[in-house]
Formats: C-alpha cells, sequence, structure tokens
C-alpha cells in the first residue's frame, strides 16, 4: 500500500519540473452539469475552463445550464479583466470568466475523496486561478485529493457598490462573493463524477483568496458549502461600510465620467474603458479605488470577524497563519535601498498603517533586536502591524468563542531571491509542489522539498478529517500554539509575542474598510 509520505514524494518530484501541461490521453466526467472531456496529463485527470455560471455586468451570477453536448475542458477559460497582466503568464481575459478547473486522481465517482478548492489572491483587484503556482496536478496526486480552483469576478466587475445609487444594481456590490457561492453549490452537486467527497470540501486561499474566504463565513449564502477553512495570509476583519464603498463608487463613476444619477452608460460601455478607469484616486485612503466585500445588509450582513467571529461557522475547522515577512512581496526595495537608523522612523510611518509613535516603535526594535539592521526592523514592523494583525485577531476571537483554529507561521524564506525572505505568498509553491514554478523562489532542494511536504501534509490531513494532525494543538488564548513552516518544521507557543504585544496598544482597523 502506498503511503502518505510516498505520495508526498512522488508528488513533490512532478512539482521540481514545474507544472508542464502535456496532453495525454482523453478523460471523461459525467455529471448533473453535463460531460466534460479534459486529459489525463502525468497520472492525473485535469479539466480545465469549466463554465459554472453567468453573469451580467454588475448583477447576482445565474447557473450554467446543463450541457446537453460533451464539453471540452482542455484548456483555461479567461480570467477576469484587471489592470496589468495577472503575473505575466499571458493570460487571457473576459467579462465571461465564472470557470473552475479540476485535477484529480481519477474520475471513479466511488472514490469519495476530499476536495480542496483554492481561491487565488491578488485582493479583490486581481489574481486569476489559471497561474502556474496554482497548478493542481502534484498537490492532488501527493495528497490523494481532488484539487479545485475557481475564476470569479474582481475590481469593479465583482466589488464596485452600486446599491446606494441605482436599485438595479442591488447586488453590485458583493457580485465577485456571489460568484465564489454559485461555484460551490456547483462543486457540491457535481465533484462526485470527478471522485470527489462533496460533505468533505475545504476552501483554501491566499492573501485576498483567504480574504473572500473569511468573508464567505459569515454570509448567509455560503453556509453547508464547505467544511472546513484554510486563510493563508489572508484576513477580512472588518467588510468595507455602504457609505465609504458608495464614496468609492462615485470616484470611479467620476473616472469614467458617467453621471451617478444616470448608470445607462455602464451597460455598453467597453470593457476596457472599465479597467482604466480603476486608476481612479480612492477618496477614503488615497491610492487606487479599494475594492472589496460591503455591508450591504443584503448578502452579508455582518462584518466577518468584528465584534467577534461570525455564528455561523463557529463550528468550522479553521486553519490560518501568515509568513514571516509578509511586506517584502509588495513593499518594494526601494523604499528601504537608503535606509538608516536617521531616516527609518519617517519611511516606517506611511508603511505601518497604523497611528503609533514610529520613533518608538524603533527605539522598542533596537532595544530588542540589537543586531538587526534597519531594513530587518522594517520589514519586520509593517509585517506584524499591518499584515499579521488581522489573523491575530481572527485567531483570538475564535478562540475565545471555542471555536477549532490552528495557526501557522511560514518562516521558509526564498533561496533564489533571497533578499526577499519569507515573503507574502511563498507558501503557495510550498501547499502545491509546484517548486519550480513562475514566482516560487523557493528553489528545488531538500529544504524546499522538505518544507513542502510539511505544508502539504498538513494541509491535506485538515481537508481529509478536519485537523492537520502532526502533533500540532489548537490555538488558545494561553498556549497560542503555532506551526512554524520551514526546512525543519517545529510547533512554538506564541512566536513573536512581544511584537503581538507592542502592535496590540492600538485598535485596529481593517485595510480598505
Amino acid at each position: 500500500m502506498t503511503t502518505r509520505r510516498q505520495l508526498l514524494a512522488g508528488g513533490l518530484a512532478l512539482g521540481i519540473a514545474g507544472t508542464a501541461r502535456a496532453q495525454g490521453s482523453a478523460v471523461r466526467a459525467i455529471c448533473p452539469a453535463g460531460t466534460f472531456l479534459g486529459t489525463r496529463e502525468g497520472g492525473v485527470a485535469a479539466f480545465r475552463g469549466i463554465r459554472y455560471g453567468r453573469a451580467a455586468r454588475f448583477m447576482a451570477p445565474v447557473s450554467e445550464p446543463v450541457a446537453r453536448d460533451p464539453v471540452r475542458a482542455t484548456a483555461f477559460a479567461p480570467s477576469c479583466p484587471q489592470g496589468g497582466d495577472a503575473g505575466g503568464e499571458g493570460l487571457a481575459f473576459a467579462e465571461d470568466c465564472l470557470s473552475l478547473n479540476v485535477w484529480t486522481p481519477d474520475t471513479d465517482a466511488r472514490a469519495g475523496r476530499p476536495v480542496m478548492v483554492y481561491i487565488h489572491g491578488g485582493a479583490y483587484s486581481s489574481g486569476s486561478a489559471n497561474l502556474e503556482r496554482q497548478d493542481g496536478a502534484t498537490l492532488a496526486a501527493a495528497g490523494d485529493v481532488v484539487v479545485v480552483s475557481v475564476n470569479h469576478r474582481l475590481n469593479a466587475f465583482g466589488y464596485l457598490y452600486l446599491a446606494r445609487l441605482d436599485p438595479r444594481y442591488a447586488d453590485s456590490g458583493n457580485a465577485g462573493q456571489l460568484d465564489l457561492i454559485l461555484g460551490l453549490r456547483w462543486i457540491r452537486d457535481n465533484i462526485a463524477a470527478f471522485g470527489g467527497d462533496p460533505s468533505r470540501v475545504m476552501v483554501f486561499g491566499q492573501s485576498g483568496g483567504g480574504a473572500k474566504i473569511a468573508t464567505l463565513m459569515a454570509t448567509p449564502a455560503a453556509a453547508g458549502l464547505f467544511g472546513r477553512a484554510a486563510t493563508m495570509s489572508g484576513q477580512q476583519v472588518t467588510a468595507s461600510g455602504p457609505l465609504n464603498a458608495t464614496a468609492r463608487a462615485r470616484a470611479y463613476l467620476a473616472a469614467l465620467k458617467v453621471d451617478a444619477t444616470d448608470l445607462s452608460p455602464l451597460a455598453t460601455m467597453p470593457t476596457d474603458r472599465l479597467v482604466e478607469a480603476l486608476r481612479a484616486v480612492d477618496p477614503v485612503l488615497g491610492g487606487g479605488v479599494y475594492f472589496g466585500p460591503v455591508l450591504d445588509m443584503r448578502t452579508l450582513a455582518r462584518h466577518p470577524f468584528w465584534p467577534d467571529a461570525a455564528p455561523q461557522s463557529l463550528g468550522l475547522p479553521m486553519m490560518l497563519g501568515n509568513t514571516a515577512g509578509e511586506t517584502r512581496a509588495f513593499v518594494g526595495p526601494e523604499k528601504t535601498r537608503d535606509l538608516t537608523w536617521g531616516n527609518l522612523p519617517q519611511r516606517l510611518a506611511p508603511e505601518l498603517r497604523i497611528d503609533l509613535l514610529p520613533e518608538w516603535v524603533v527605539a522598542e526594535y533596537r532595544l530588542r533586536f540589537p543586531t538587526w539592521s534597519p531594513v530587518d526592523i522594517f520589514y519586520d514592523a509593517t509585517t506584524c502591524g499591518r499584515s499579521w494583525r488581522g489573523q491575530v485577531i481572527e485567531a483570538e476571537e475564535r478562540a475565545r468563542a471555542g471555536a477549532p483554529a490552528w495557526v501557522y507561521q511560514v518562516d521558509f524564506t526564498a533561496r533564489t531571491e533571497p533578499a526577499r525572505g519569507a515573503f507574502h505568498s511563498i507558501d503557495i509553491a510550498l501547499v502545491f509542489g509546484t517548486l519550480g514554478a513562475k514566482g516560487a523562489l523557493t528553489g528545488t532542494a531538500a529544504d524546499a522539498r522538505a518544507a513542502s511536504a510539511a505544508m502539504q501534509s498538513a494541509f491535506v490531513a485538515f481537508a481529509r478529517t478536519g485537523d492537520p494532525g502532526g502533533g500540532w494543538p489548537r490555538y488558545d488564548l494561553t498556549r497560542r500554539a503555532t506551526m512554524v513552516f520551514d526546512a525543519r518544521s517545529r510547533v512554538e507557543d506564541d512566536p513573536r509575542r512581544w511584537q503581538r504585544e507592542l502592535f496590540a496598544r492600538v485598535p485596529y482597523i481593517q485595510p480598505g474598510t
């Protein structure tokens, strides 16, 4: 009998070579939604670009009709339009982007494998389920699970809140979330034909994907569609308020030169113009307009983790974590290249995103970490005060309610670009086993394989049983046990305790709300 260790070793070997998508023999899945034709590639059956719904602009999605003829699911469908090119991978974009991809060891409907549904990051504005690091073949083979990734509407197409300006668009502020809910319903109704168990669906997502999951955990329409949740460097303590969201909508409309009293031009406006207007300035935060879920009292009637963890999801096991150097991924080297002790407080202040005396923060860090450089302090302080803080709050609220939660921290650092450290998103390749993929930066040596095997094992066990195993205790407010994933993974009690207590001195405000 093949052991999980052997499966992991074999799957990781696939990942080291990247995620080559050579076409293999045909494979078929017959389910209530229709008959889908995929390909068998390297021992895994892959189905790409399956449509699960359709959506008119700024409206709630509707289910894709049952396919009368067999559907070729051998190529990715387009991703949601966005600024940039979604990681430089040459992806296609289209508003008609409600699709999902499935990787499975086989399509035996009796197999009853755990189902791992990945929701991609990119905040709520960018990204795609089709990126190479997120290819599910290695994970499906390594863990003997079914892996699904979901495309949905983003930015203005998924989260432009127009309800207070035009009642026809009552669902516009949470359309992207409604897409995900529709996708999860498709999975519930059809995944058995792909070898999956609809009663063992785990959602997991990185960055914005984790935030979307946290929001789904407070969304009544999502109740019962998944039985475990794992958020990777992504939290959503509070959603956007409707008044701030309306102010942002007005700023976006002004960039389009559309009168807020007559939204009729939006229905026929070219997609490219809607994308160009994403550069409008956010009237609340400055910078580009923030798009995210809205407390519209229709789809979302409470904040996900304020004033407490949403009661509807307290019975669900949750795994949540962050990387040790989150901001090394999105605060560029131009902000740190000429850092000195003299200019560090000034540079640190705007990047902390909290109202705390930066000179005092620097002095406290220097007292406790006398060997650290200004760059070390800059990235640790911004990570802990700006990115990690929300995850701590979510874990604490789960613990206060007695809800099952497991907390982790990724200490494994980039091997091919060491200055990046344990940067935001390094855990994607570690979980998927795609160590040779574009942007992974993990390298493919034994230490990367060990860190990846540890993460894969925990995530697969969590999908299978609702417990990551490995001697990893639940999180509580006394011990604060945390799994530290690295070349040699281990459990530590309350790592970064001092940083946690330092930044708890000021109230937390969810960025973008």
